[in-house]
């Protein structure tokens, strides 16, 4: 499976991360700089309306490369421009070509809440979130138990970061509140599978309390899908592969809003 493999390379690359950076020193660091109690990122959702949290990816497994033209920067300026409420950039390395430094660079740039998209599976990359830039951090319900998703949460908010806890099943979503979860975003992709399936979001929201902050993720084409996420009542959608291969992403984003360009 895709996503084991991931995870598996992830242990590794932790193990090399703190062999170069202890992690005592990682936790000092992150401690060291002030905790936005705030929460940008869930305020940005809270928003009226529904809220976008736009992606910068350069590849993905189930696509391979996706913008060979990969002008980061510039990207997050455009996404800003078109007025999104947030930022995901992916910083894992091997299956998405991701680096740590887009979203420290791109976090000078821009004024807008950054989720930072990895496969966590240790505590020291959420420490490690805190001190590249991150205002959020991606949590996987299918790489973590319910216990670990707790403890992580609680770090997490005491670093004042919001948490995406991702769910793609009803146990999962279960899994979300049992920890405490504030947002929960549903993956229209299977990430063992990597098939994708809208209603997926859809099936699950009514498992979803109204005060949990709601994400569909994946998949997301049209202003037909838009449409009817918004009308199931979903706060947010995150966006990648379709904006990534825009040449003009501020269009883009005026067309799934349902806007009609001139």
């Amino acid at each position: 499976m895709i996503l084991e493999k991931i995870a598996n390379q992830t242990v590794e690359r932790v193990t090399e991360l703190k062999r170069r950076k202890p992690e005592e020193q990682v936790i000092t660091e992150a401690k060291a700089i002030t905790a936005n109690t705030d929460f940008p990122f869930e305020k940005a959702l809270r928003a009226e309306g529904l809220s976008f949290i736009c992606e910068i990816k350069r590849a993905s497994p189930s696509k391979g490369i996706i913008a060979q033209d990969f002008p980061y920067l510039q990207i997050a300026q455009e996404y800003e421009a078109a007025g999104v409420s947030a930022i995901s950039v992916l910083t894992e390395p091997y299956w998405f070509l991701g680096l740590d430094r887009y979203l420290t660079e791109i976090s000078k740039e821009v004024n807008l809440p950054l989720l930072r998209k990895d496969f966590v599976i240790d505590s020291y990359q959420i420490y490690e979130a805190k001190v590249i830039g991150a205002s959020a951090i991606l949590l996987i319900c299918a790489l973590l138990k319910t216990d670990v998703l707790r403890e992580y949460l609680k770090i997490a908010h005491g670093l004042g970061l919001s948490v995406l806890v991702e769910a793609h099943t009803e146990e999962e979503v279960r899994s979300a509140l049992a920890a405490g979860a504030r947002v929960i975003g549903v993956n229209n992709r299977n990430l063992r599978t990597f098939e994708v399936d809208i209603t997926t979001s859809i099936r699950l929201r009514g498992s979803v309390p109204e005060n949990i902050l709601f994400v569909s993720e994946s998949g997301i084409k049209s202003p037909d899908d838009v449409a009817m996420l918004k009308a199931n009542k979903t706060d947010a959608v995150l966006i990648g592969e379709n904006l990534m291969r825009s040449t003009n992403k501020k269009e883009q984003l005026a067309v799934l809003r349902g806007v009609r360009v001139q």
